[in-house]
């Protein structure tokens, strides 16, 4: 497996447009995902947009969720999310969308603050987003999905992943929490994504899995369940035996950006009616040989916002840390999409 690199922080800056006749793709997107977790409260939130140089426009918007029971998008304790804006606003360092939802890149790469007001104003956040790891260089996050980059792809793709120590305030309706939490970024740019049904290789359900708990342990995974797990989707899907069932994985330890060699995920319970995984097994080594084992299960989850052609999960997972006796306990969002054969066939027996 090759080693990880690192992308520039000025990356966090790149948000290119398109000119009529320029050639970029119509499918090309450029994305920005930032959330945090109130484990307390059982509250996760999805703050994602993505822009579609091509028409010039953008779509998405802040979505907190709360609890198990959310089995619509509309469940949701709150969302703003918008399928048609114009382009964002980039004024120096500082992205804002339509929806009043803006970034402020104080120092791109290491340090941004979040801040958003619903237009009633019964809803607002404020929070600063700490780097406590590098930017990790990303690649494709769907099986096939590099297939679509030949023609008309002017542009290099890219994509990054990093951890955040987040901290803030929440006002939901009247409660004001705060927030300090350790979660996950990431972002992409010059990607093409097409919503064409065959556009994407059929490939059973996809979690991605980040996990940290300071800066001497960072992990992320994006895997799907080995079919020797039972897996819901067995029966479903034909995989050739030697299809990879893990990507975009890696790890930093006390410091240290590594690969990871091998991964594998176990789903212990799904849920009866949103069918991603809520408890869940990870195993996995590193390209230095050591090993890590979390266990994983759902405070919060709910259907969210993406593509039309994907049913898409977001939830608040609680890890324990099972490679040593120390048994200590982090939280961040656990996302899973899926394809239409698997919400018309799954088995869920657990």
């Amino acid at each position: 497996m090759p080693s990880l690199s690192i992308q520039p922080d000025s990356t966090d800056l790149l948000l290119p447009t398109a000119r009529p006749g320029d050639g970029t793709n119509p499918y090309t997107v450029h994305t920005y995902y930032f959330g945090f977790t109130i484990p307390e409260a059982e509250i996760g939130a999805y703050l994602y947009f993505r822009a579609q140089p091509a028409f010039g426009l953008c779509q998405g918007g802040p979505v907190i969720f709360r609890g198990m029971d959310n089995s619509e998008l509309l469940d949701a304790a709150y969302h703003d999310y918008r399928a048609t804006m114009p382009w964002p606003t980039v004024e120096g360092n500082t992205v804002t969308t339509a929806a009043g939802y803006r970034i402020e890149w104080l120092e791109p790469g290491r340090l941004a603050v979040l801040r958003y007001r619903s237009p009633d104003g019964s809803v607002s956040f404020e929070m600063q987003q700490r780097a406590i790891t590098p930017l990790v260089a990303r690649g494709h996050i769907v099986p096939g999905e590099d297939d679509h980059h030949g023609a008309g792809a002017i542009r290099e793709p890219g994509g990054s992943e990093q951890f955040m120590h987040v901290t803030g305030r929440l006002d939901l309706r009247g409660e004001r929490l705060d927030i300090d939490c350790l979660h996950v970024r990431d972002r992409s740019w010059n990607q093409v994504r097409t919503e064409d049904p065959g556009g994407a290789r059929p490939h059973p359900p996809l979690g991605w899995t980040p996990i940290c708990f300071g800066e001497d342990l960072a992990f992320q995974t994006t895997s799907m369940e080995p079919l020797d797990t039972d897996p819901a989707w067995k029966g479903l899907y034909d995989l050739p035996e030697d299809a990879p069932l893990f990507f975009n994985s890696w790890v930093v330890r006390k410091g240290e950006p590594r690969a990871l060699v091998d991964v594998r995920r176990t789903v212990h319970r799904y849920h009866p009616v949103l069918n991603a995984a809520v408890e869940q097994e990870i195993e996995a080594v590193d390209d230095t040989g050591e090993r890590y084992h979390f266990h994983g299960e759902a405070l919060g989850m709910s259907p969210m916002h993406s593509w039309p052609n994907i049913a898409f999960r977001d939830s608040v997972m609680r890890w324990t840390d099972l490679t040593d006796d120390s048994r200590r306990v982090t939280h961040c969002t656990y996302q899973e999409i899926f394809y239409d054969a698997y919400r018309r066939g799954p088995r869920h027996t657990r």
